[in-house]
């Protein structure tokens, strides 16, 4: 089985984590769009064509089994009109606001996501499917994807100037549970909980595994042996750090710059 996991940046590298625990024989190609990050505050009508273009372009190069948007914001805007060009299965990322809902005492819940995530109407059907009876406080916070990035590369940072306007919301002092609505702030996990070690945190990359390898089920599982390879967009300016840290999750071989032309 060869999959393709797409992010903006390193932020889909959580779910490659939790695949490789999960299913260890499967191929992994990994893409990201660092050419184009962030994603998070960019406009819908600028984001969409570009996504499905690149990915669609990766498709016809890699021609994987499957497709993982690793990404919330790209599966928010995107992922319809992949799904609607392509036959292919494409498993997405949203907010995990169910097992948020579901873990909350105070029926107060928090959502830390990009901008681009907060603002969609997706979102809103979200809450309404799966946190109906709970107060909602959101917080499209501008900084943690760089911020992220910056940690994944061994960088000190410190979060807690852009995560503090969740809880000084009115009301938000009760929240308990909050649900990480962008990959990225999977490898900011232990900062958060730090700050705020009363509240529980839910990160999106375990569920998506798990639904990866339900939407997969069936398809062959004997081992690949094709290089595994991290493409990006980009050049890398600190491919001497990066390289370390992409074997880490299974990448030894790195292209950059324009892909798959």
């Amino acid at each position: 089985m060869h999959l393709l996991v797409f992010d903006s940046g390193i932020g889909g590298l959580g779910v490659v984590r939790e695949i490789r625990r999960l299913q260890p024989h499967a191929r992994i190609s990994y893409l990201a769009d660092i050419g184009f990050f962030p994603y998070g505050e960019k406009p819908d009508a600028v984001l969409l064509p570009h996504i499905v273009g690149l990915i669609g372009k990766a498709i016809e190069f890699l021609k994987p089994d499957a497709v993982v948007v690793a990404c919330n914001t790209a599966s928010t805007i995107a992922l319809a009109a992949l799904r609607a060009a392509y036959a292919l299965p494409f498993i997405g990322c949203v907010p995990p606001i169910k097992p948020a809902a579901a873990a909350s005492k105070t029926r107060v819940i928090g959502i830390l996501a990009t901008a681009a995530t907060v603002r969609r109407a997706y979102l809103r059907e979200l809450i309404e499917a799966f946190a109906p009876d709970c107060e909602i406080h959101s917080l499209g916070a501008p900084t943690l994807a760089e911020l992220a990035e910056r940690k994944f590369r061994g960088q000190a940072v410190d979060v807690a100037s852009a995560v503090a306007p969740l809880f000084s919301q009115p009301g938000a002092e009760r929240i308990d549970a909050v649900a990480l609505g962008c990959t990225h702030y999977t490898f900011l996990h232990p900062e958060f909980e730090a700050l705020y070690p009363d509240v529980k945190w839910f990160d999106p990359a375990l569920p998506v595994a798990r639904r990866t390898l339900a939407v997969t089920e069936g398809f062959s599982t004997a081992p690949e042996p094709q290089a595994e390879v991290a493409w990006f967009t980009a050049a890398l300016p600190d491919l001497d750090v990066m390289r370390p840290r992409l074997a880490e999750f299974g990448f030894y071989e790195i292209r950059q710059g324009p892909c798959f032309s």
